[in-house]
């Protein structure tokens, strides 16, 4: 169960990496309050006077459109196939390549 809540979070703060610019800002700030400071759905809801209810059907429809963002765009995927390339790229280029690939990730 640990490791799943890990996982969870996890998968949810790379997809906030991606999209975050497609949310609003009051779905940006229960986000980053609960999977960043890990702020429990009370101590939002009392901090942004609503409900508990309210926070955690907000804290929902965000991890529903970060998951629909990512099954539209797939920028998330497209990153790891691109840096699994890049890695196979590697065994085939000079030491010169070699600095281009890494420029290349860190524009990421």
């Amino acid at each position: 169960m640990m490791n799943q809540n890990l996982e969870k979070k996890n998968h949810y703060n790379i997809l906030y990496s991606y999209y975050q610019d497609l949310l609003t800002e009051k779905q940006k700030e229960v986000f980053e309050n609960y999977y960043f400071e890990d702020y429990s759905l009370s101590e939002i809801s009392l901090a942004l006077k609503v409900s508990r209810n309210a926070i955690w059907d907000l804290l929902k429809k965000v991890e529903r459109n970060l998951d629909n963002y990512e099954n539209k765009l797939h920028l998330y995927q497209k990153n790891i196939n691109l840096n699994k390339q890049l890695d196979l790229l590697k065994k085939y280029v000079n030491p010169e390549g070699l600095k281009i690939i890494e420029k290349i990730k860190e524009m990421e």
